[in-house]
């Protein structure tokens, strides 16, 4: 939803900041996106060992370097189809680490439920993209949807942050698959079925 609406119109920005501190310097893209899915991996063990600001934090600069890394190509001309899809593959490793630091975390203290319901949440997680995917490999263009990944981020932060994860477990294992239904329905409306 939020990618659909507003687009590139963060890339200035972004790159205001990234010059502010690498102002003679220019990142290959594919590095930033490494240093965003670094850290989605610092989150995990915080998470499980309770620290929930200090890993709603390292998920929220998890999350500016998502972003930046697409802003930075497009400013240096580096967008090329590998970087896309390197950037798409290590952002799945960064959600379902983060949604199994989650499930560790309920299950070490024998929330069973929270677990159960943490794991529907990353199979939405799992789905959404998964669908664009197939979807863009038949010819269709499918992006939007309630519930994409920087709202699933800053759920998460908000989460961890004000202790709000149960809340934030629910509203993703609804509305993750609510998103998923989204992007069906867009897609058999495109098909023409």
């Amino acid at each position: 939803m939020i990618g659909a609406r507003i687009g590139h119109s963060l890339d200035p920005f972004l790159l205001r900041v990234y010059h502010l501190f690498l102002p003679d310097r220019s990142i290959n893209p594919n590095i930033i996106t490494i240093v965003a899915l670094f850290f989605s991996l610092v989150c995990v063990p915080l998470v499980i060992l309770d620290r929930h600001v200090l890993a709603g934090t390292a998920l929220l600069v998890s999350g500016f370097f998502d972003v930046l890394d697409g802003a930075v190509a497009r400013q240096t001309g580096r967008v090329t189809p590998f970087g896309g899809f390197l950037d798409s593959v290590l952002d799945r490793y960064a959600d379902l680490a983060v949604a199994l630091a989650i499930f560790i975390y309920f299950s070490i203290r024998g929330d069973t439920f929270w677990a159960a319901l943490t794991f529907v949440a990353a199979i939405g997680t799992a789905l959404i993209p998964y669908i664009k995917a197939r979807a863009e490999a038949a010819g269709i263009e499918c992006k939007s949807g309630l519930l994409e990944r920087p709202e699933r981020t800053m759920l998460l932060v908000i989460g961890l942050w004000f202790g709000l994860l149960k809340t934030v477990i629910v509203l993703l294992a609804v509305f993750t698959h609510v998103t998923a239904l989204q992007r069906i329905l867009i897609v058999r409306r495109s098909a023409g079925q």
